[in-house]
């Protein structure tokens, strides 16, 4: 079932930035289109001057036809006009292509960025923060981080209008123009006071926005539990508040966000009016021509937009300033897994030491206490024990997943923080208790290990998995659609792809938990194979459901609350009569009975 929001907590990882650090690392993603900036300037430059050329020519077209009416100077007036007119919308069409790829260009770089740094993180990262969330802050706040370039080309435009103008109006009279000057602090004022609660309200709507994603996600995800419990109503009503929630957030942000366009609006009202009145005075002592006074006007209305553009950019900026926020604290999160070193690793034998390693997921319990193990390269190693035990734990840390508060893990000598990680887990080969399979063809997914194995390659490896006789029942062999997640696959089946792709990959280490589901005797027959054929040559350490695969380890370790309590082969532990034999009695008797009716005595 879904999550009710009850509130707006932060992720662990989210941390307040200045303003200006946050201004200084939006830099860093234009520094490099500079060029392009620089003509996004000339064009907002050329545009402005001819959109303001067009009162100017108005106004001095308005005080010669006053002298002379005649038909030429009218359509010489109407020419320049439609010319300037022309001429500002081919520079503004050239500002707002080049805007567009400049943030077309920013977004992309800041994905490839964040999602580059949350694939890099460890896996408690993932145990810790909903997928739903960190999607949210890929796609929607990457969006909106790259929409401040509109903000700030738009702010660059209104600024050299606003000193266009200034010009203009200091021009036809001073007194008006310092009049009108005596107002802008007022606008100024008015939007700052709107910059602290802009932005609590813009990050509390994202925040919320995040977790619905995450409720989304999870009640997908979990559908087909949410219909065998009936509970399709359940998540309907949990959708339902907190969508309501958003809405709420989401109106309060829109309201406040806007509230600041009437006040300025009310304020440049009173200035407007008190210009009109001055203006006309001074027209009629005779101090400005009628054409110099419409053109004042005409000046402070185009005055009054772009200055409460400007009044208003840092409020409305909040909106990209909390989604970079939001980003680069995805970005900047600190991953657990620290490697001293990125040593190359060439080959491994598989030789894997645990030196008095303490292990804890969280501080509240130590998982694997003091612990020390030994395997050899080549030898296969069976972890048994009662959930909780340890035996993911120990998976996990040789996969370099979660990482270790004391003593040392060693792979062939060397200290498994000093590898590098990507090389070293090439030669790693990890088969899950549910295979993952990646929605494409069978073929594609045994691939996976190896994207520049050939058909060839691909073909002998399914083939090497119980001679490929499971390819049969699938109805286009290796060209069969696996479905999202595997879906259109029974589990066993999954199992074989995964093993396949572990085959072709090669790997020195290999390591499986193994599925406690129901599998048909003759599924479990061909996973058996190709256990076999997986773990031939190869250091295996398995978490062992299977009767089968217990009783071909070359050591059996029983475990229990993270320390090994019983160690050695299937016989001499049902000879000891210890732990593993309670386990036995209680969980692979039944197995045992079920092997002898199938393939007749134990050997």
């Amino acid at each position: 079932m879904g999550f009710i929001l009850d509130g707006l907590d932060t992720e662990s990882y989210d941390r307040k930035y200045s303003d200006g650090d946050l201004l200084r690392r939006i830099g860093g993603y234009f520094r490099p289109r500079a060029k392009q900036m620089a003509l996004v300037a000339l064009a907002l430059s050329l545009n402005s001057a001819a959109g303001m050329s067009v009162p100017v020519l108005i106004s001095k077209g308005i005080d010669l036809v006053a002298e002379n009416p005649s038909t030429a100077i009218i359509l010489l007036l109407g020419g320049g006009v439609l010319l300037l007119g022309g001429t500002g919308w081919l520079f503004n069409f050239i500002r707002q292509w080049v805007v567009a790829r400049v943030i077309g260009d920013v977004e992309l770089q800041l994905r490839e960025d964040v999602f580059s740094a949350v694939v890099g993180h460890d896996m408690s990262f993932f145990d810790e923060h909903p997928s739903g969330k960190v999607v949210s802050r890929i796609t929607s706040d990457t969006q909106d981080f790259a929409t401040v370039v509109g903000l700030v080309t738009n702010l660059l435009s209104q600024t050299l209008l606003v000193l266009l103008l200034s010009i203009i109006l200091l021009n036809i009279n001073v007194t008006l123009t310092l009049i009108l000057f005596a107002f802008a602090p007022i606008a100024v004022t008015v939007a700052l006071s709107f910059r602290r609660i802009a932005r609590r309200v813009t990050l509390d709507a994202r925040k919320i926005t995040a977790a619905i994603n995450a409720q989304i996600q999870e009640s997908i995800s979990g559908i087909m539990v949410a219909k065998s419990f009936r509970q399709e109503t359940a998540i309907y009503r949990t959708f339902i508040a907190n969508n309501r929630q958003g809405y709420k957030l989401g109106l309060r942000r829109g309201l406040i966000l806007n509230a600041i366009f009437p006040l300025l609006g009310a304020s440049s009202g009173l200035g407007v009016g008190l210009l009109i009145y001055a203006g006309g005075l001074s027209s009629r002592s005779g101090q400005v021509t009628p054409g110099e006074w419409y053109l004042f006007m005409l000046a402070v209305g185009f005055f009054w937009f772009p200055l409460i553009g400007i009044a208003s950019f840092w409020s409305q900026f909040q909106d990209g300033l909390s989604a970079a926020e939001r980003v680069f604290a995805l970005i900047d999160a600190e991953t657990k897994v620290v490697q001293i070193a990125s040593k190359p690793i060439e080959s491994l034998r598989g030789k894997i030491e645990f030196r008095h390693l303490n292990f804890s997921y969280t501080d509240a319990e130590i998982v694997l206490p003091d612990f020390s193990l030994t395997i050899a390269s080549r030898e296969t190693v069976a972890l048994v024990g009662h959930t909780g035990a340890g035996k993911s734990s120990i998976i996990n840390l040789i996969m370099r997943f979660y990482e270790f508060q004391g003593g040392d893990l060693f792979i062939d000598g060397r200290d498994i923080r000093a590898l590098d990680l990507q090389q070293y887990r090439q030669h790693i080969g990890l088969v899950s208790q549910t295979p993952f399979l990646f929605s494409s063809t069978v073929g594609e997914n045994i691939r996976y290990g190896r994207p520049e194995a050939s058909d060839e390659e691909v073909r002998r490896a399914a083939m090497g998995i119980s001679g490929g006789e499971w390819l049969d029942v699938l109805p286009e062999g290796l060209d069969t659609d696996v479905g999202e997640r595997g879906g259109n696959l029974s589990l066993g089946q999954r199992q074989l792809v995964a093993l396949a792709r572990v085959l072709l990959k090669d790997p020195a280490i290999f390591i499986l938990d193994e599925a406690t589901a129901s599998i048909d005797p003759f599924t479990e027959a061909q996973i058996q194979e190709g256990l076999d054929a997986v773990m031939r040559h190869r250091t295996a350490i398995v978490i062992a459901h299977r009767l089968s695969t217990v009783r071909h380890a070359d050591r059996i370790l029983v475990m229990d609350h993270g320390r090994i309590v019983e160690e050695g082969t299937h016989k001499n532990l049902l000879a000891q009569g210890g732990h593993y034999a309670e386990l036995y009695n209680t969980y692979f008797r039944h197995q045992s009975l079920a092997y002898i009716e199938q393939f007749g005595e134990l050997s």
